[in-house]
């Protein structure tokens, strides 16, 4: 791969650099430990250095890797001079964030057109790409709350909130057992065994698909908050009316799929299989459910969310003394924002981690279908 040419964003970086340079200082007068002419120094040589070097002729990798390097040193370097100095920064201090943001950019353009060799290397880059978009979100939250001086009220910086979950890991687990492991997975098993079942009965009795799914999508569009306190008046203040809630929400997603995916089977393999004098169920087994895989897999993954989404919100309408929703709507009332933040961090986690685990799934079930293979035959 020749990377010879000249790409904008080194360009455009090595220019921002120099207008950083004419706009010096980094930091306002009254910052009490301003950011030394060594550090300062050194952040414009590593960004420099790195446009220079996003021109020449080097291996793809060996160009992403400096360029890795250099945008997330002269970012870290920026971050430790800013902390202790909220509210000083200057406008040189967001150029050169910006130059070093234009250096991970044309990494993870390189990146992203840079053939892998081996499985392992398709799944790193498959995982490093998104970790450098994720990591520079994090970055530039944290330069601009810390860099403006926004009130903490507002919006607290992320290592702010990275310390509050390390300071409160144990009341933050507490709370990921009770909303996840009680409320989410019971109900997201309920309701997606029990919408699955149905769909079988519906599709096998015409009477019940035409008079299920139009009802389905009118539950579908049922308020949560309307629906929430009527479970938890019906079924208590524990995970059990939290678990009610998120049947109802995935219930209807897994109906819906299931039902239209088991019409998903071609008229020429339904017509083989009745060559063959299969019956429904065989059928059914053979044919039409590896056809609806994608489908159901689909609905599994919507409800991963919505499991999530349901438990956090019913909790907002009673609960015991623990659970995420319950934090998030107390903590809020005591103004503790960091905390709040917290929850919302861990919830994000769980909830990518839960539908990673549906996906994965999915790729080790249904890997013979196009879908998975990309149109391979």
């Amino acid at each position: 791969m020749k990377n010879s040419h000249v790409s904008w964003q080194g360009t455009l970086s090595f220019l921002l650099c120099l207008a950083a340079l004419l706009a010096l200082p980094l930091l306002a007068a009254d910052a009490a430990t301003p950011i030394s002419s060594g550090t300062t120094f050194v952040i414009f040589v590593l960004i420099g250095a790195a446009a220079l070097v996003s021109f020449m002729n080097l291996s793809a990798i060996l160009c992403a890797s400096i360029l890795f390097f250099a945008a997330h040193a002269a970012a870290l370097l920026l971050l430790d001079g800013i902390s202790g100095n909220e509210g000083t920064a200057l406008a040189s201090f967001f150029i050169l964030l910006a130059a070093a943001w234009l250096l991970a950019w044309r990494c993870v353009a390189i990146l992203s057109v840079t053939p892998a060799h081996s499985t392992a290397g398709s799944y790193t880059l498959r995982l490093l790409i998104p970790a450098i978009f994720g990591v520079w979100i994090i970055i530039i939250w944290e330069a601009v709350t810390r860099g403006f001086g926004i009130p903490f009220i507002l919006l607290p910086p992320p290592s702010a909130i990275a310390a509050r979950i390390a300071s409160s890991a144990s009341i933050l687990w507490t709370d990921v057992q009770q909303t996840i492991f009680r409320s989410v997975l019971i109900g997201y098993i309920i309701g997606c065994t029990s919408g699955f079942i149905v769909a079988i009965l519906a599709d096998r009795f015409a009477f019940l698909r035409r008079g299920l799914l139009p009802i389905g999508n009118l539950v579908s569009a049922l308020p949560i908050i309307g629906v929430a306190p009527i479970m938890v008046m019906w079924f208590g203040f524990d995970w059990e009316s939290k678990s009610a809630v998120v049947v109802i929400m995935t219930f209807f997603p897994m109906l819906v799929n299931t039902v239209a995916g088991l019409a998903a089977a071609g008229n020429m393999e339904r017509d083989l299989m009745r060559t063959y004098a299969s019956s429904y169920w065989q059928t059914l087994f053979k044919l039409r459910l590896p056809a609806a895989a994608p489908f159901i897999f689909n609905a599994l993954k919507i409800n991963s969310t919505l499991a999530l989404i349901g438990a956090i919100v019913a909790e907002f309408f009673g609960t015991p003394m623990s659970g995420m929703g319950f934090r998030i709507s107390t903590e809020n009332g005591r103004l503790n924002l960091d905390m709040v933040w917290a929850e919302i961090a861990v919830a994000a986690v769980v909830g990518s981690v839960f539908y990673g685990i549906v996906a994965v799934l999915e790729r080790m079930t249904t890997f013979w279908h196009p879908s998975i293979r990309g149109g391979k035959t």
